[in-house]
């Protein structure tokens, strides 16, 4: 297996494991886990031809790899759903309802600018407070199903 082979497969797992993990609804979108693969793996390689530290080369993958994917929606949902209803599901039913929820909580989403640094800001307690208050709403209309 050639190194670029190598450093492909490398950059399209690390890419599966986060899209799974914080991103359910792009885990199975090929072309983009594919073409954020190859580039970041071609800028890899590039940064490494130019002589720089592995270190470097990494980051510049990385920030490739990694860009625009670092609010995750699914993960503030989930964030929700943990702290604020667990009490009214057991713990291996809270991945699957924040899965649930994910689409109805889009147009409180759609609301808010999303950055990458977007939780850090003064307007995330706002965006959880509205998300909070969207599942509950959803849970008292339709029950926990």
């Amino acid at each position: 297996m050639s190194t670029q082979q190598k450093d492909l497969s490398y950059f399209r797992l690390r890419l599966q494991e986060h899209l799974n993990g914080s991103f359910p609804e792009k885990a199975h979108d090929q072309k983009f886990i594919d073409q954020r693969s190859s580039w970041a793996a071609n800028a890899y390689e590039g940064a490494f031809r130019s002589g720089n530290p592995i270190e470097q080369c990494n980051e510049i993958a990385n920030y490739i790899l990694f860009e625009g994917l670092h609010f995750s929606k699914f993960d503030t949902v989930f964030q929700v759903v943990c702290n604020e209803f667990d009490t009214l599901m057991a713990d291996e039913e809270l991945r699957p309802f924040a899965l649930k929820m994910l689409p109805v909580c889009e147009p409180v989403f759609s609301r808010y600018t999303l950055t990458d640094d977007f939780a850090y800001g003064y307007e995330f307690d706002l965006l959880y407070t509205e998300l909070t208050g969207a599942i509950a709403i959803w849970i008292e209309e339709n029950g926990l199903q």
